[in-house]
């Protein structure tokens, strides 16, 4: 008997504890789409992802018709001849490889202009979301475009529009 009533006071503290809590939810991924320039942020890194990859496929390409080249007069060439050509495939693919690191890497060019492009915009909406939840006393800010485990939420909790209004001020 007292092992129940235990638990049923733990059950009904963890309740008031839930319902004392004040949240809310915002779907960041629309809060971000509704702020133009981070759709123009979004269009130049498309842009210059493209331009990198001509470029990228440009090296490739040279490094494939290297190969070709080698592969017609492989019959005709000397041993010595051979083994210079193929380290000359060899180098030139790891200068390609090494190329497309410098711009698609984790610290290439492409991620340098997307972290000077975008994280100023995300700073602004994090901070529009901390000082939102701030003024008017939520403790904890749920995103629902980031938690596919949300299963339900009450519209009444979501204020992604109020943050777009207020990143608009």
């Amino acid at each position: 008997m007292r092992r129940w009533i235990l638990t049923l006071a733990v059950a009904v503290m963890s309740i008031g504890w839930a319902s004392a809590q004040n949240y809310m939810v915002v779907d960041s991924e629309k809060i971000f789409k509704s702020i133009s320039a981070y759709n123009d942020a979004l269009e130049k890194i498309e842009t210059l992802a493209e331009e990198y990859q001509k470029s990228v496929d440009a090296k490739f390409a040279e490094v494939e018709n290297l190969y070709n080249r080698y592969m017609a007069q492989r019959a005709s060439l000397s041993e010595a001849t051979r083994q210079q050509y193929e380290q000359e495939i060899l180098n030139r693919e790891a200068e390609a490889t090494e190329y497309q690191e410098s711009l698609f890497g984790t610290d290439g060019e492409l991620m340098n202009k997307r972290v000077e492009l975008i994280q100023p915009i995300q700073e602004r909406v994090f901070d529009t979301i901390e000082n939102f939840s701030k003024q008017y006393g939520y403790d904890l800010v749920l995103d629902i475009s980031a938690n596919p485990t949300v299963l339900y939420y009450s519209t009444k909790v979501d204020f992604t529009d109020r943050i777009i209004q207020a990143l608009r001020y």
